[in-house]
């Protein structure tokens, strides 16, 4: 069987495909601001309700409504809290830079970020049997997401070796580096022991 490629498109479509660039490059959501484009993140059914919200904010708005409706079964339940709980977090702009070890990477350290390190800390002790990770230095800035940058823009200019987020210098070379960053107040922790 031959195929041929269609060149008569229907005026009707033509118009819809008039009107879908018109929406894609003038509405944005009315929520979270990002722009709308037609079949991937917004319907067109929308348009004639005046309903300028992607999809994403739609999913979420619908399981706030099944929550306060009490309709919502576990799975929905958990579902929004999991995603309560990351806009909580992604909300927290100040917090930690940290510096982390353990034994079994000898030199190596991870400089990062959190809200709470000493929690950053503990949670990575469930991927390790041993529970040997260990909080050697924290400093809290105003913004964490800068500072955790400025970090490791510093290490790399210093040209210290480098795996991610893991660095292999010692624990005091980072702590004094850290410190150099300008930030509200520092909390050392005792890595003499």
């Amino acid at each position: 069987m031959k195929l041929t490629k269609i060149t008569n498109v229907p005026p009707i479509r033509k118009k819809l495909e008039r009107e879908n660039t018109e929406i894609v490059s003038v509405r944005t959501c009315n929520e979270c601001k990002t722009n709308l484009i037609l079949h991937k993140n917004w319907w067109l059914s929308f348009k004639g309700k005046q309903f300028y919200i992607c999809t994403n904010c739609y999913k979420k708005r619908r399981l706030e409504n099944h929550v306060k409706a009490g309709t919502a079964g576990p799975q929905r339940l958990a579902k929004y809290i999991g995603s309560s709980a990351l806009d909580n977090y992604d909300a927290v702009i100040k917090g930690y830079v940290y510096v982390i070890s353990n034994p079994a990477w000898e030199g190596w350290h991870k400089v990062g970020m959190a809200v709470d390190a000493w929690d950053r800390c503990a949670s990575f002790q469930t991927s390790s049997p041993f529970r040997d990770y260990k909080l050697e230095y924290c400093k809290h800035f105003n913004d964490r997401r800068s500072a955790e940058t400025e970090a490791h823009n510093l290490l790399l200019s210093l040209e210290i070796p480098r795996k991610g987020e893991w660095f292999k210098a010692t624990a005091e070379q980072l702590k004094k580096h850290i410190q150099s960053i300008k930030g509200e107040r520092h909390e050392s922790i005792d890595i003499s022991t």
